[in-house]
């Protein structure tokens, strides 16, 4: 069953702006207790981690190619996760995915996968140049 459900992708040009979100499906999970993440995957690639939210103090943390382009932050009072994405590239182009870990899993930092217990079915982020 779908435990997380992503919208807000699109076909845009170089340089535009998308926001995603990330919210619970039929009650299954509430994102306020858990770290959050979002992985991306283009085609013929591995899916690859893009932006960490803990759920201790809600510190964030990014890989290196979306810093100072990419925010992930969380709204407890919409019970929702976004991920703000300016200055997009072509590179950008991907399915977004959002997760949810419990905190600590695979440590506080966690960029893997495996560390992530919940995800959504992806939503597709295409930039055009």
């Amino acid at each position: 069953q779908v435990q997380l459900v992503e919208s807000g992708g699109g076909l845009v040009p170089a340089g535009d702006s998308l926001r995603l979100s990330c919210v619970a499906s039929g009650g299954t999970i509430n994102i306020n207790n858990y770290a959050m993440g979002w992985f991306r995957q283009a085609p013929a690639k591995e899916r690859e981690f893009v932006a960490g939210l803990l759920w201790e103090d809600d510190s964030t943390y990014y890989t290196d190619s979306v810093k100072g382009r990419f925010t992930i932050s969380r709204n407890y009072l919409k019970n929702t996760m976004y991920l703000q994405m300016n200055s997009l590239k072509p590179g950008d182009t991907a399915v977004y995915y959002c997760a949810a870990r419990p905190p600590m899993s695979g440590g506080l930092w966690s960029r893997r996968e495996e560390d992530y217990e919940f995800w959504g079915q992806g939503t597709q982020v295409t930039v055009s140049s």
